[in-house]
């Protein structure tokens, strides 16, 4: 069974990718979001010619061939769009052979505990306890994470001493019984991250993400070994010699890899196991409700040292939004604070149609 036909469906935030064998059979994939229209030429520029007449079920090797074969573009958009190949096949693999992805890696259908997700620094810390306490009632949601900082901040904060205001006023309001949760998106330096983690210390929060900018290593591994929390990240992370670094070293306790950012389950699996091999616990980045999070969730159910539970962003009434508007199905609805993998072959999702005649369409085929 061969690769004969590789079509995209993109906007600039979201792009689908399926693929068609020889055969007729067919899969479903997405390369990572925000300018997906670019990530979608680069797959037919620089991922699909090393695809199309190869074997459609067994493609491990040819994900690492393809990062061989572009070697002098190593980076996130040739990782994007190599995610979306790999997860459509991985979908197509489930269809051929009737299971779900998470069994064909080892793990079963199932339910997931969600740690609900906000993705907003635009919010006071009265209106952000609120609406936690709100999902935490209504949807039985028992971890929450909110953000502090501000993104690449260099130290500074949203507006001024917003972090030390929303971290214990949050924390309170959501009380005992609720794992407690911040993300720094690279906002601090080393002292600045280990100042403002003692307060998360004070107030019970258990994991602080990405304290420091990703990029700076020896930074992110001072605020691990100078605080007794999980000290996380990895999100951005989208080269192998990278993670082999953070793992190797112990830059963080947790390791967050997003599948799409990084290229696709087959090399997301790969740092699930060297994390593993290091006694590393895997908590993936999933922080909208395209396909990454389905994606995460399949594989949570599977990899041995699974993080304690599945990013789920909270934008949008009750994160529906987007699931609405891209698949048919609602395969995230969210039940006394769990999601659930199901029986249904592939990512057992079917995309919309709506979006699909909405999309810019392309396609690259053998021959």
């Amino acid at each position: 069974m061969k690769i004969a036909k590789i079509e995209t469906f993109t906007t600039p935030l979201i792009g689908f990718v399926r693929v068609t064998t020889d055969s007729g059979d067919e899969g479903w994939g997405q390369v990572s979001t925000y300018n997906a229209d670019i990530t979608c030429d680069v797959l037919h520029r620089q991922v699909a010619p090393h695809a199309l007449g190869t074997n459609a079920l067994d493609f491990t090797d040819l994900i690492a061939l393809i990062a061989e074969r572009e070697c002098k573009f190593p980076g996130a958009y040739l990782r994007r769009a190599t995610g979306g190949l790999d997860t459509a096949l991985w979908d197509l693999r489930g269809k051929v052979e009737g299971k779900p992805v998470t069994s064909l890696i080892g793990g079963s259908p199932g339910k997931l505990r969600i740690y609900g997700s906000s993705m907003r620094r635009d919010i006071t810390p009265e209106e952000e306890a609120t609406r936690l306490c709100r999902l935490r009632d209504e949807a039985g949601i028992t971890a929450f994470k909110w953000r502090v900082g501000k993104e690449c901040g260099r130290d500074f904060d949203q507006w001024p001493g917003r972090s030390e205001a929303i971290v214990p006023h949050v924390a309170k309001a959501l009380g005992n019984g609720i794992d407690k949760l911040v993300d720094g998106n690279s906002g601090f330096s080393p002292a600045r991250a280990i100042e403002l983690g003692q307060l998360l210390v004070d107030n019970g929060i258990s994991h602080f993400e990405e304290p420091c900018p990703y990029w700076e290593f020896d930074w992110t591994k001072q605020v691990t070994d100078a605080l007794p929390i999980d000290v996380t990240g990895g999100e951005q992370d989208c080269e192998l010699s990278a993670w082999k670094t953070m793992i190797g070293s112990r830059v963080v306790d947790v390791v967050q890899p997003d599948i799409l950012y990084l290229g696709g389950m087959c090399r997301t699996l790969e740092v699930a196991r060297m994390a593993a091999d290091a006694g590393l616990p895997c908590t993936p980045h999933s922080a909208n409700h395209g396909l990454v999070t389905l994606c995460s969730m399949h594989l949570l159910r599977a990899i041995p040292n699974a993080g304690k539970y599945l990013e789920y962003s909270i934008e949008g009434p009750y994160s529906q939004q987007w699931a609405d508007d891209l698949f048919l199905e609602r395969p995230y609805k969210v039940l006394d604070g769990h999601v659930e993998v199901t029986d249904a072959p592939g990512w057992g999702v079917t995309i919309s149609p709506v979006f699909l005649d909405k999309a810019h369409y392309a396609v690259s085929t053998a021959g």
